[in-house]
């Protein structure tokens, strides 16, 4: 069950196997229903027709039926007593007493097929020669029948030497003579029980045919669904074991689930490709970037143990500030790649620019700061990073500047604190605006390096930036060179 077909397929068989049994359950439930109505209905016309004839005072011996074996009918007074039964009628329950025997009594009266001691001859005269159809003939009047809902109920009866299930009505009768009888008639279940058991077996049989086709249809689309999954898979595995990143996972031609999965998966690849390609680089300039002043720091020291008198002590400081300032930038960066989140502390802005300023010595040109006494700029970040981002437009635009290096702090829309640093050197070429801020990228070539920096500043810079949730742009200034703007959102 470890395989997503085999859970697909057993999934699907229990559903329709559950909705298969509910339906044959009420499909059973509804036939039998149906045909215990059906042979309800007939029992009642038997017994209402029985009961017409009662109504009529046809004597009980006389009385006409339908088709007896497949209908009894038994008949009832008000005291339970059997008074009428149908031909070859042997046994029977359900209808609320088994005697199959006529029981003679008062209520037979002059109905035939009753007792005659009520018809003797003392009432005339002693004159006991009266014939039988003195005793025959009906009493004036009609009875009625009950035009009520009739009684049902489920039994047996014993009819001609066979025992079978019945369904009987209960409907009663008033005789001319004013007695009550109840007409039990019965109407054979066989058909009912014979087309259950006929739908049952039929359910029973397809059932278990109908879940297997369920069960391998599943599995036949299922494994149809899931063969371009095995090649993506087969191919994160090659490409795993190869240590190819420009391979490729195959992409059906669907626009389902599992081509978006395939594109994903190849975009992935793609943004790890370049991942590992920019660290591979970075590694490289890296360790170019370090082998330049640990070289010349080693050459230094090397002529100094020679040559004590030949030391370049002044050189050899300026290279190992060098060599630390890199080895911290690329210290930041490899926490900037790792994921690390700056602190969310509020600080002020136009505070932040004025110590960074207030600290800078040596500087070649004069900072000139504007930064409005009235303006609240408060934002959420790291004071750290957030002074090194400013530390690096400031030491860049010291390096392209003539004559003057501006920094302002305004707010903008939506709240944003806006932080610009201009100055009036030569600017950046729009076609290398957003190169200047990739790792170790450096414009000119003539700078030497000393004086160029190793190309990491602005791209710590926009780092950072990106990380607080703001951006860093350039564009250009009105006195004619470079134009950076950090853009921060603001606390306020």
């Amino acid at each position: 069950m470890r395989s997503v077909r085999a859970r697909a397929a057993l999934g699907a068989t229990v559903v329709v196997a559950l909705a298969l049994i509910g339906a044959g359950l009420s499909v059973l439930l509804v036939l039998r229903a149906n045909l215990t109505d059906q042979a309800g209905l007939q029992a009642e016309v038997v017994a209402r027709e029985v009961a017409g004839q009662l109504a009529l005072d046809v004597p009980y011996d006389r009385l006409e039926t339908r088709d007896e074996e497949d209908h009894p009918v038994q008949v009832t007074d008000e005291d339970g007593r059997v008074v009428a039964v149908s031909k070859d009628l042997r046994a029977i329950s359900g209808t609320g007493t088994d005697r199959v025997t006529p029981d003679p009594s008062p209520t037979a009266g002059g109905s035939g097929g009753g007792s005659g001691d009520d018809n003797g001859g003392d009432d005339n005269g002693g004159d006991d020669g009266s014939d039988d159809d003195d005793r025959a003939t009906p009493a004036p009047g009609r009875g009625e029948v009950d035009s009520g809902e009739p009684d049902f109920g489920n039994g047996t009866a014993t009819v001609d030497g066979e025992t079978a299930d019945y369904r009987f009505a209960s409907v009663q009768a008033t005789t001319p003579a004013g007695v009550t009888l109840t007409v039990h008639a019965g109407a054979p279940l066989a058909a009912e029980q014979e087309a259950v058991g006929t739908v049952r077996g039929a359910m029973l049989v397809g059932l278990p045919l109908l879940l297997l086709v369920v069960a391998g249809v599943t599995w036949l689309v299922t494994r149809r669904a899931l063969r371009p999954v095995e090649g993506i898979r087969r191919e994160m595995a090659a490409i795993t074991a190869s240590e190819d990143l420009s391979r490729r996972v195959p992409e059906p031609g669907s626009r389902d689930e599992v081509a978006r999965l395939a594109r994903t998966t190849n975009e992935t690849l793609t943004a790890l490709e370049a991942s590992v390609e920019r660290q591979r680089r970075f590694v490289a300039d890296a360790s170019h970037e370090l082998r330049s002043p640990i070289a010349s720091l080693r050459t230094q020291l090397e002529v100094g143990a020679a040559h004590p008198e030949l030391l370049d002590v002044p050189g050899a400081v300026a290279d190992t500030v060098r060599l630390q300032a890199l080895a911290a930038d690329l210290l930041l960066l490899a926490r900037l790649d790792a994921g690390e989140r700056p602190g969310r502390t509020a600080l002020d802005l136009g505070a932040l620019v004025r110590e960074e300023v207030s600290q800078r010595g040596g500087d070649r040109i004069p900072v000139t700061v504007s930064v409005p006494d009235s303006g609240k700029f408060e934002v959420a970040g790291s004071r750290g990073q957030l002074a090194r981002v400013i530390g690096n437009l400031l030491d860049n635009a010291q390096r392209h500047a003539r004559s003057a290096v501006t920094v302002s702090v305004r707010t903008a829309e939506r709240g944003d604190v806006v932080v610009a640093v201009t100055d009036d050197g030569a600017g950046v070429p729009p076609q290398e605006r957003e190169r200047i801020f990739e790792r170790f990228v450096r414009l000119d070539d003539a700078r030497t390096r000393d004086d160029g920096g190793a190309g990491l500043g602005l791209a710590i810079a926009r780092d950072v930036a990106a990380r607080h949730g703001g951006r860093l742009t350039v564009g250009d200034a009105r006195e004619g060179g470079a134009r950076f703007e950090l853009r921060l959102p603001g606390t306020g």
